[in-house]
């Protein structure tokens, strides 16, 4: 019996030896970074050995997916993006939003759309891909997973568009994409896109949001593999009502790990602290531009975020 347990013990630490060889990316790579088809890509760039397949679903993390070759049918099938250009700024008229796109940042630098009551259900696009009618210049090098632990960001959300096939493939463009966080993309800016679904079941909204670029090129990971450098932070205002009735909240919220649900209020600011910070006007109520909320609007009990 002695001897069996002995065996038994021997068989045991084999075993935890083997699969602690075979979990993706461990020890000194880092953790996974994302998914390249079915291999892991470590957070220090590298593949991981392991034999498992690699799944964004499985993992809690983003794939890689390939970008799509599309058919001159399946462009035909969608409508075309109305574009104005002012020198170096590209202004998109998408079904259902907007995008101010920077051609010397490669960078969607502005955004706003009305969001409306939630009266759809198409289903997110699966693919990032560049859009056929805006330069190639103006838009990222690469659809692919930006890595070392940063999602494919999106300005507007898909979810507010799911009631046209066709905006919700557009919010998939890379125009609309930018390096997040994953903390912050799932964190805090979510946050802010959750309340925005609750509340225009409640009353229509105006949305008007962009990015600080700032000069910090110490994160600037994606100039070689994307063309595009690291916004240090992303600003987001929501109208509600006019007149009297007028009511506003307004954030910045820091490219960072710490900008989780928990910390939202921490980026609350005015209106009139914003303007200052970015340049531009909004088209807000003089009286209403210098109140801060001192909270974060509360997703009301039973909304349906889906």
């Amino acid at each position: 019996m002695k001897k069996f347990f002995i065996i038994y013990a021997i068989f045991l630490a084999i075993s935890f030896t083997v699969q602690a060889q075979n979990a993706p990316c461990s020890g000194k790579k880092g953790g996974i970074s994302h998914c390249d088809g079915a291999r892991f890509v470590c957070n220090d760039g590298s593949y991981s050995r392991s034999k498992k397949s690699c799944s964004g679903e499985d993992f809690g993390i983003e794939s890689a997916v390939p970008e799509i070759a599309h058919t001159v049918d399946d462009h035909a099938a969608e409508a075309s993006t109305k574009m104005t250009r002012q020198g170096d700024l590209l202004e998109l008229d998408y079904q259902g939003f907007t995008i101010w796109l920077d051609c010397r940042q490669r960078a969607p630098v502005k955004f706003r759309y009305n969001a409306q009551h939630d009266a759809g259900n198409e289903a997110r696009a699966k693919d990032f891909r560049l859009d056929p009618d805006v330069p190639k210049e103006c838009q990222q090098t690469s659809t692919s997973a930006y890595g070392r632990g940063y999602d494919r960001g999106h300005q507007v959300p898909a979810n507010h568009l799911d009631a046209s096939p066709v905006a919700i493939k557009q919010s998939n463009y890379i125009t609309n994409i930018l390096p997040q966080t994953s903390q912050m993309n799932r964190g805090a800016w979510l946050q802010t896109e959750e309340i925005i679904e609750c509340y225009r079941d409640i009353d229509e909204l105006l949305v008007i949001g962009g990015v600080i670029m700032g000069s910090n090129p110490s994160d600037d990971y994606f100039v070689q593999s994307h063309g595009v450098k690291t916004p240090d932070a992303f600003w987001k205002v929501i109208i509600r009502g006019d007149g009297q009735d007028e009511k506003v909240i307004a954030w910045v919220v820091p490219n960072s790990k710490d900008a989780t649900r928990k910390n939202l209020d921490d980026y609350l600011v005015s209106v009139d602290e914003l303007e200052k910070m970015t340049g531009e006007t909004m088209p807000v109520a003089d009286y209403a531009k210098h109140d801060k909320s001192p909270t974060s609007w509360l997703i009301p009990i039973g909304c349906n975020k889906g």
